[in-house]
Formats: structure tokens, sequence, C-alpha cells
């Protein structure tokens, strides 16, 4: 166990990484990280951690922001229930820790959003506690290094990763280690085509030792992604666009939205009874959006109206410049088809 942690902290000290925009910063920024770093690569969350930070430099600036703010400026990263989760950590942080992020362990897991690996990860990077983490990266790594078969999404499975965690944690440079074995999942033992020859914990990993490294972790048991088909209808009154928001919970939980429905008839019918009359393009191309658990076939619809309607009044729509639009809190594939609309 020694020899492991020893290994791990020697390499992220000559070979880790150590120029990312959180490290060596407060709880706030490290604490922000860590949720978008959640299921989203670093090359990924870096532009989108910066400007957020920039826009939001503490947590009072992202507790007295709107929503619609905070999710603007996450929008295209996904999962978008990590911001409302963070905006609410945010405003519970004001209220209950007068507006300090908290050091204790047990505070840190209280908070909307955090569970056991990312509040230890805070605890750990941020205040130098002795917590293990147990994130995708390191969930490969153990299972590899430890040889434990089995998908570790199953609570069995994670929870004998979880052992091994807590008992290869030294007992000094636990943050040191901790990044390391981040770093390591990240770019050495990696999903694919890992570079076990660089490894610096190699003579030991049970998986190399049993040729096993392509096969653990186990993999979950694939099954087809079912499929659903949706048309969004985009209005347009000369540059102007309406859009709605989304219910809070659900898929783009939220965000400003185009009309959905079931299929071209279903959205003709619905203006037809709003009296909302126009001509029909059909201007873009249908494509596929695929989340984690099914595919979206997405075909737009855009109606030049002859004039403007005031369903907008409603509350939860609104009309918008479609290039102002791009910069609102817009799902990936709406603001795909705007910047297509915008462009021509």
């Amino acid at each position: 166990m020694d020899t492991f942690s020893s290994h791990i902290i020697k390499w992220q000290r000559l070979h880790g990484r150590h120029d990312l925009p959180w490290q060596g910063t407060d709880a706030y920024r490290v604490w922000l990280s860590e949720i978008m770093l959640q299921q989203t690569q670093v090359a990924t969350v870096i532009p989108y951690y910066q400007r957020f930070v920039a826009s939001f430099p503490d947590v009072a600036a992202l507790a007295a922001a709107s929503e619609d703010e905070v999710l603007a400026h996450w929008s295209g990263l996904g999962y978008y229930s990590r911001a409302r989760n963070l905006h609410a950590a945010a405003r519970h942080i004001m209220q209950q820790h007068d507006g300090k992020f908290p050091r204790g362990f047990d505070d840190i897991i209280a908070l909307p959003g955090i569970g056991r690996s990312t509040a230890a990860a805070i605890s750990t990077l941020a205040f130098h506690a002795q917590r293990a983490i147990l994130d995708g990266n390191v969930k490969r790594v153990l299972a590899r290094y430890c040889g434990i078969e089995g998908y570790p999404g199953e609570k069995k499975i994670e929870m004998q990763l979880w052992r091994q965690a807590e008992a290869l944690l030294p007992q000094r440079d636990a943050a040191i280690y901790t990044q390391g074995l981040m770093d390591l999942g990240a770019t050495l033992c990696t999903r694919s085509k890992p570079r076990c020859t660089s490894c610096p914990v190699q003579s030991d990993c049970i998986a190399l030792q049993t040729n096993r490294v392509a096969k653990l972790p186990t993999p979950r048991a694939r099954k087809a992604l079912p499929e659903k088909h949706a048309a969004f209808l985009l209005l347009m009154h000369g540059n102007d666009i309406l859009l709605e928001k989304r219910p809070a919970s659900g898929i783009w939980g939220g965000l400003w939205c185009l009309p959905q429905f079931a299929d071209e008839r279903a959205a003709l019918e619905w203006c037809a009874q709003r009296g909302i009359a126009g001509d029909l393009h059909q201007a873009l191309d249908p494509f596929t959006h695929t989340f984690t658990h099914y595919k979206l076939h997405i075909a737009p619809l855009q109606m030049e109206l002859h004039h403007k309607p005031l369903i907008a009044a409603q509350p939860g729509s609104l009309w918008l410049d479609a290039g102002a639009a791009l910069n609102a809190a817009i799902p990936a594939p709406v603001r795909e088809m705007l910047r297509q609309i915008v462009t021509k």
C-alpha cells in the first residue's frame, strides 16, 4: 500500500498536471471544477470554467445570479442539474455558512449535488483532509491495479472499490496523491490505448500481470439505445424567434427551448389552435442528438410568420433575437439550429 501511494505521489510531482486553472486556488473554484468535471473531460471544461469564474468570481456572485444567468453560462456543457444544484448550493452557503465555503466534510456533502467522492475531493484538494475519492478515472485505475472484475456501477463492486480506495490512502500528502490518481487515470490509465509502459505502478498491476487491462474495468452490459422522434418549431418573425422555458426537472430542465412536438402534424395543429399563420420552410436538415440513455431524432420546422402572435405574453414564453438567443440558456441542439439560421 505504501509503495502504491509513494509511487503515485512521486509520479504526480514529476509528470502530473500542475497548470490546471483551478489548481492552487480556493475551495469555491475547486468545488466548481469538480462539479464541471463530472461526466466531462478537462479540455471541454476549461473554457466553461474560465467564463464561469469571470462572471461569478465567488459564492456571493453565484448566489446573487438568476438561474437563467447560471444556465446560460452552462449551456452546452450538459447534465444541467449540475448547474441548478450548484446555484442552489451557493444560496445555501450564503444562508447557512455566512457566504464561506464550509470546511467540514459533513457540511460539504450536505450541499446539493455533492456526493461522497466529490466531497472528499474538495476536502482533500482545498483543505488537505485525508479522504479517499472514487471518481470514474480512479475506479478504472483501482479496478485494473487490484484486478477487480464486475461493472463499477453495481453497488457490490463499487463498495469493493471504496474499500481499496480507503486502504490505499496514504497518511501524508493526500492532496498530491489524490491529484496523482486523477492525473494517472486521465493521461495514462485511459479507457482505450492505456500507456502501461509509462505507468508508475505497472510492476504491481494485476490487470497488466494477467493480461486483462483491456477487460477491466468490466463495462456495463450493452443495450441498444431507445430512439425517440420530435419536431422542433422555429417560429420566426423577422429575426425574432419564439422560445419556451422547459420545466425545472427532466431533460434540459430550466433551459429555453423551441416548442417541441411529436411530429409535424402536431406542431401545425398547435399553430392552428392559436391562430398562428405563416410560411413553412424545410430550411434545416433533420439530425440526431444522443443523450446518455436515448437518441433523439430531431426534425426542424421553420415557419416565417405573417404577424407576431401574442403567445409570448404567456408565462414561460418570449421572443428573442436569434443572434441574442445564442447567448441564452439554450440546449446544444437548439444552439446548433439557431447558429445555422444566423449564419444563413
